[in-house]
């Protein structure tokens, strides 16, 4: 059966054929149905497994055809928003382990193989996830390796970190000025290309300072002149689960100050750059719990800031970069896109690509829930998966005659999938919602089974 939010999706979609167009569905509903299973799992029969690879092996299937149906789907969704955030980052997925895989680079280092993935995600000013509006994969040649001295006399067209560059611009041209666009990124993401490109494009950044750059001000770089200003105020942001760390509500100490930053020396067209003016905010932790690392950020962005709360909307803004994290540990972690036996890197593309949109459903669910608490479950769920639900949550033959809301559905959901739901837990996380649709899927076909033979109960 395809799924109800699967047909829409990627109702658009044009693979050139369509049988092809009808396989790529039934494939995001197979494997959206149970996320962490291996594709001969998810498939459930001979005939469908072997059909699955032969789709991840077809030559005249685009991994960007895939990907683009979904970026075009996540352009509607948002189209008529005053603003939208964009959180970029670069993952690694890595097939070191994986012999039989060619046509491979490498990573981190030589003895790293695998390949480069950067995503740009839609992320509405609520915080939730709202669909890819960017997906770049690539491999490094390598031939590159030990030649990072090279990487600096290059410009930057002609490096790796032209993605983010890239992201703005593609971006951009898909709201020509019609929706205030907003990039949010980590450390890596500070250059000075990028302050200026998003200048000539008219967007804007939030970026996470890793340069102490020069600054036109008495104390001459940024960390200095940003220090020796003020306390200005404090807020209290989100801070998410990560490796040992757990969640945790963070009360952070504001400083702003509008600074002018000098184009670096060593910058190859230093001569035709000006001074790009900024706002800098530093963030800092006060009293974090007892052996975890402090919040310690200082933000750049060419937003404006005329008041303490417009920091402070900026500072909250950036907490949300940690969805697009998020997103690639549910395509690594959830998906198990490393565990793929592909063999090839056009097929690992396409199979990225057709998981990307699973990562994405998985994220979007968990955080709607969150941040609209009102919505009713028949926003995500067909009729019998959240009568199912109702009726193995509250051990009852009888659904209800209201539909639940999202959030009490998302939380039975994950309840399904390990979560305890005490006090102390908060919020389900991704990991026990994306276990707890798989056992939803089965419950649901059965109850469908159950009330098509005359059993189940009004």
């Amino acid at each position: 059966m395809i799924l109800d939010w699967v047909n829409e999706e990627l109702n658009k979609i044009d693979l050139g054929d369509k049988r092809l167009d009808k396989r790529i569905l039934r494939l995001v509903s197979s494997m959206g149905n149970n996320p962490e299973a291996s594709i001969p799992q998810a498939c459930g029969t001979h005939a469908s497994t072997k059909a699955a690879y032969r789709f991840f092996n077809n030559s005249h299937v685009e991994a960007n055809d895939i990907s683009n149906t979904h970026i075009k789907k996540t352009v509607e969704r948002v189209k008529n928003y005053d603003m939208l955030l964009i959180a970029q980052d670069t993952t690694n997925i890595e097939f070191t382990s994986h012999k039989g895989i060619s046509d491979i680079g490498y990573l981190d280092n030589i003895r790293m193989l695998g390949l480069k993935m950067h995503s740009g995600l839609a992320i509405n000013p609520d915080g939730v996830p709202k669909g890819l509006l960017y997906q770049k994969i690539w491999t490094r040649d390598k031939d590159e390796i030990g030649k990072s001295k090279d990487r600096k006399k290059k410009k930057t067209k002609d490096k790796e970190s032209l993605r983010w560059l890239d992201v703005v611009e593609s971006v951009r041209d898909k709201f020509p000025g019609s929706i205030e666009i907003v990039h949010i990124a980590d450390r890596e993401a500070d250059m000075y290309d990028l302050f200026v490109c998003a200048q000539q494009q008219s967007s804007k950044i939030l970026i996470r300072a890793v340069h102490n750059r020069r600054v036109e001000h008495e104390c001459k770089y940024i960390w200095d002149a940003i220090k020796n200003n003020p306390l200005c105020g404090n807020t209290v942001v989100n801070v998410g689960r990560a490796n040992q760390r757990k969640p945790r509500k963070a009360k952070l100490n504001i400083r702003y100050k509008t600074l002018n930053i000098s184009p670096p020396k060593n910058h190859l067209q230093r001569s035709s750059y000006k001074p790009v003016p900024v706002n800098v905010i530093l963030a800092e932790e006060v009293s974090p719990p007892l052996k975890e690392k402090p919040l310690y950020w200082l933000l750049i962005t060419t937003l404006p800031i005329t008041t303490l709360d417009d920091a402070l909307q900026y500072v909250h803004w950036y907490s949300f970069r940690w969805l697009i994290e998020r997103f690639h540990y549910v395509l690594k972690s959830g998906c198990k896109i490393e565990e793929l036996q592909l063999e090839k890197m056009d097929r690992l593309r396409r199979a990225i690509a057709t998981y990307s949109i699973i990562a994405w459903r998985m994220l979007q669910i968990t955080y709607e829930s969150r941040k609209n608490k009102k919505a009713l479950a028949n926003k995500v769920l067909e009729k019998h998966e959240w009568e199912a639900l109702y009726c193995i949550t509250h051990k009852t033959q009888v659904p209800p005659k209201e539909i639940p809301t999202l959030h009490e559905a998302v939380h039975w959901i994950a309840k399904l999938g390990g979560f305890l739901g005490r006090k102390s837990d908060g919020e389900p996380g991704v990991k026990v919602i994306w276990r707890g649709f798989s056992k939803l899927y089965n419950y649901a076909d059965m109850w469908l089974l159950l009330r098509g033979n005359g059993s189940g109960g009004e």
